[in-house]
């Protein structure tokens, strides 16, 4: 199932990310896909703004550390960049596999790792149609 809305506000596309969390699962796997200010962290800070709303404040591009991991409510969510992620290898070395059945993995810029995105994942498309305006395209099924 494809659904898509339009934004017209940071507040919205977060929204949006609270909307998206009520789909989620313990396990489930979130590839976001956007240009660089597209929105993809405030998206996320939706889904850890509705799951676990003390760690709100915590949500930010994990740019540098590759992965942030946000606890509360019995729930775990890992936050990863893969920006700088240039293939398989790269993903062994950060122990990518080992996160997978322990919490939602949500991954920035998952163009790069399109072949470990596993088969039932939540895929989510943010395009910017300007400064505030943007283009959310949520698919719950990977096309395999």
């Amino acid at each position: 199932m494809i659904k898509e809305y339009l934004t017209k506000s940071e507040a919205e596309t977060e929204d949006i990310g609270s909307q998206i969390a009520l789909l989620l699962d313990e396990n489930s796997f979130v590839a976001l896909y956007g240009e660089l200010g597209a929105g993809k962290t405030v998206f996320v800070r939706g889904i850890v703004k509705k799951l676990i709303p003390e760690a709100e404040h915590l949500v930010h591009s994990p740019t540098f550390a590759l992965v942030n991991e946000y606890i509360g409510n019995n729930q775990t969510i890992y936050h990863f960049d893969m920006y700088r992620i240039t293939g398989e290898d790269d993903l062994y070395s950060i122990g990518f596999d080992d996160y997978f059945n322990n919490g939602i993995i949500i991954t920035e810029w998952s163009e790069n790792i399109e072949s470990s995105i596993p088969p039932t994942s939540i895929i989510v498309k943010i395009e910017r149609i300007s400064d505030d305006e943007r283009r959310i395209t949520v698919e719950e099924e990977k096309k395999c």
